[in-house]
């Protein structure tokens, strides 16, 4: 049940490299977000968020939906995730590595606390082990990656780190 992950051109490797732009792609994921309504969750100017939605739109990221009228009459064209970034492998581009590590404390920042679930374990698996671990998360996640979205569902983030217990 593993998604084939193809290696990322050298420009979605540096859209990627943004931890804005992760969190950007988080935001639409299952909601298609104005640059405003963007600007307005990340806390940053839209003309800067502009810029970061029109890099993930070259790049395949995001795609354009239908624009609609805003709340004065204004034409806005909202903007929903492809998908893109979870079927390309990255590793071990280091600008794409810090960025994901960036968005998630930035995320983790505006998360309230109590909400937050984590845990930590060490593991040690013999010859081969790291590789079945490693598969088998990859085959739970992309199980529930591959559900049918419920646009009123709560969405749940995940971040996931393994590197070596020195």
């Amino acid at each position: 049940m593993f998604t084939e992950r193809r290696r990322a051109t050298e420009a979605e490797a540096a859209a990627l490299a943004s931890g804005i732009r992760l969190r950007i792609i988080r935001l639409t994921f299952s909601e298609a977000l104005t640059n405003k309504e963007l600007a307005e969750r990340l806390g940053r100017d839209p003309a800067t968020t502009l810029h970061h939605v029109r890099k993930l739109v070259d790049t395949g990221f995001l795609t354009a939906q239908p624009s609609r009228r805003g709340a004065r009459g204004a034409k806005e064209i909202p903007y929903l995730s492809t998908g893109l970034s979870w079927l390309l492998d990255t590793h071990p581009d280091q600008g794409v590595d810090q960025a994901m590590l960036e968005a998630y404390l930035a995320e983790i920042a505006d998360t309230r606390f109590e909400r937050v679930e984590q845990t930590r374990l060490v593991l040690q698996v013999g010859s081969g082990g790291l590789e079945e671990f490693k598969g088998r998360l990859e085959g739970l996640l992309e199980e529930f990656r591959a559900r049918p979205v419920e646009p009123l569902a709560e969405r749940t983030a995940v971040y996931v780190s393994l590197y070596p217990s020195r």
